[in-house]
Order: structure tokens, then C-alpha cells, then sequence
């Protein structure tokens, strides 16, 4: 039954980025750092996971535990952007159901000593599972704090022993034409497509989630892996990911790829740096008094400078955005 969720986003603005990808096309997926392997299917039987509680520990991870309140569960479940479902924020609630996620295999290859294959079994006992509450900012100027559980992306890229040449990380997300309505939309490259720097996917809070809310992610929140950076704007955390890929050059990114001049590669939050369409200086907090409620003044790295600022010292923030 569709849901219509609490409207956070101004109209104008979701509707510009749902018409870039209506109306946009930027072609067939071609050129190096594109990743195509295992993307299109999955070995699979129909069978879509019920969401199942997680165990998980406190993580001491430094900044990993915003004091913040936490966004109401329904909130955070029923008001998504996850194009392959749809361009409408209550799409992948409607849509994901149908979505097939065990079996599951994510392949970490390129620029390692030990390119691997794992199942969504393997990833859950590689390392200890951790509950973290990360601050989430969307680019269109809302934001939510969700309790991720996961781990440091770092324990699966040490994993497979990085190449001294490695200097990026691309992901790739699933895209299913059987389960997936939105990736008939042309305005992005699909699969979809994320990166990193080398020292970004390795610093401590970067996450490789594979739950929230002390259960198993849902369909439309990413199942069953996705990544979670928090200083970064929330389309830079790749959902679903079937393919990690360690590189040299720079990889393409989607939204970059479809806009350059809206999304750069690097997508840091940072409230001194606007959308050319809209201001990034204020967010809205989801399921915090709705519409009428007092904008939040939005914080460089979203408020983990302490924790990443580091990794950008004395780069131009407005050029490198």
C-alpha cells in the first residue's frame, strides 16, 4: 500500500533532481573506472530476507556515537532517495519489497594481493559488529540520526591487502531490471555508481553497515550491505553494493557523472558550499516537528570535523567540493 511520507524536502528541489533524471541521459557506462562485473545479477533464488534483530556492541570509535535524538524508525524507513525503486521519497518503501537479498556476494578485487568473493555471511563475521549513531545529511537540505550496525570498512579492505599503487575505492551497487522500476529512468548511469579516496574508505568511521535500529537493513534502506560515511552527503553512500574496487585513478561517480557542476566527487557537507540550485547553511531534522520546525544550522563535515578534518588539510573546499 503506498505511504505518503512527511514532506521535509521543499517540492522544488526533489523535483529538480527527479527531473535530471527523468529528462537527462548521459549515455551507456563506458571508460576506465566504470564497474560493470556482477552488477546486472546476482545468483539468486527468490527469496527477499525478513528484517531480523542484530547483535551488536557500543562502538569506540571516535565520534561514533552522536548524542543527538534519534530519528523515529518510520521516519527513517518511509522517506528515502534510492533511485533504482523509484524518484519519489516513499518509492522504495512502496517498491523495495521485492528486492532479493540472500544469496548475496560482494566482490572486493583490482588493486589487491587477495581479490576475494564473499557472502553476506562471511561480511557479518569478518569483524565484530558495532552499533554507531551517525548524523545522516542529505544534499537536498534534510538530515536524520540513525543507529547503524556495521564496522570499519577498514577490517575488509586490510582483508584482501591493498596494493601499494591503490589509491581509490569504487563501488558498485545492484541493479536488478527485474526488481528495480526506477533504473528505466536515464539521468544516471546504472549500476550506480560511488568512490572514495584510499584514506576515506580506510579512515575509522567510515562503515560498512549491515543493519540499523538493532535489526537487519530493510529493502529500501540499502539491504543487505551498504556503505555509511558520514561527513559526506548521503548520495556518496552506495547502497546494495555487489562490487568494491580498488583503483589508481579516480573513479567515475554517478552523480557526477550525470552533474558535474551539482556533485563533485569529493561531496563533503560543508555549509559554505551551495548547491547551485539551493543553500546548504540550514537542514531540516526529520520527524523533528515537520515543515513548521526551526531549520538546523548544518556543520562543516557535518559535525565530524574533529574526526576527518584532517584529511583535506589545505585543500581548497570550495574547488575540490
Amino acid at each position: 500500500m503506498s505511504r505518503s511520507p512527511l514532506i521535509v524536502t521543499p517540492e522544488s528541489v526533489w523535483l529538480q533532481r527527479r527531473q535530471l533524471l527523468q529528462l537527462a541521459s548521459v549515455g551507456a557506462a563506458t571508460g576506465a573506472g566504470l564497474l560493470t562485473t556482477g552488477a546486472w545479477a546476482q545468483t539468486r533464488s527468490p527469496q527477499v530476507q525478513p528484517i531480523v534483530p542484530m547483535a551488536s556492541t557500543p562502538s569506540r570509535v571516535a565520534g561514533a556515537r552522536a548524542t543527538d535524538s534519534v530519528t523515529p524508525w518510520k521516519d527513517a524507513t518511509t522517506y528515502n532517495n534510492f533511485y533504482e525503486f523509484g524518484t519519489d521519497k516513499s518509492d522504495p518503501y512502496d517498491e523495495a519489497h521485492t528486492l532479493v537479498t540472500s544469496p548475496w556476494k560482494v566482490r572486493v578485487e583490482g588493486l589487491v594481493n587477495k581479490p576475494m568473493t564473499f557472502d553476506i555471511d562471511d561480511l557479518r563475521r569478518l569483524a565484530p559488529i558495532e552499533e554507531r549513531i551517525y548524523r545522516l545529511r542529505c544534499v537536498e537540505g534534510w538530515s536524520m540520526v540513525i543507529p547503524w550496525l556495521g564496522y570499519s570498512l577498514s577490517n575488509l579492505i586490510a582483508k584482501v591487502q591493498p596494493q601499494g599503487s591503490a589509491k581509490y575505492v569504487a563501488f558498485q551497487s545492484l541493479a536488478d531490471r527485474a526488481t528495480m522500476p526506477g533504473l528505466r529512468y536515464s539521468g544516471l548511469d546504472w549500476p550506480y555508481s560511488e568512490g572514495l579516496r584510499l584514506d576515506e574508505a580506510m579512515h575509522p568511521l567510515t562503515l560498512l553497515a549491515m543493519g540499523m535500529y538493532g535489526k537487519t537493513l530493510p529493502n529500501q534502506s540499502g539491504a543487505p550491505i551498504r556503505l555509511v560515511v558520514p561527513w559526506k552527503y548521503g548520495f556518496k553512500s552506495a547502497k546494495s553494493i555487489v562490487t568494491i574496487r580498488l583503483t589508481e585513478a579516480q573513479p567515475k561517480t554517478a552523480w557526477n557523472e550525470a552533474a558535474p557542476n551539482e556533485y563533485g566527487f569529493y561531496s563533503n557537507v560543508n555549509p559554505k558550499v551551495n548547491h547551485p540550485r539551493w543553500s546548504q547553511a540550514t537542514e531540516r531534522r526529520l520527524g523533528e516537528g515537520g515543515l513548521f520546525a526551526k531549520r538546523l544550522d548544518t556543520q562543516l563535515f557535518n559535525g565530524y570535523e574533529p574526526q576527518v578534518g584532517q584529511l583535506y588539510a589545505g585543500m581548497d573546499l570550495r574547488r575540490n567540493f
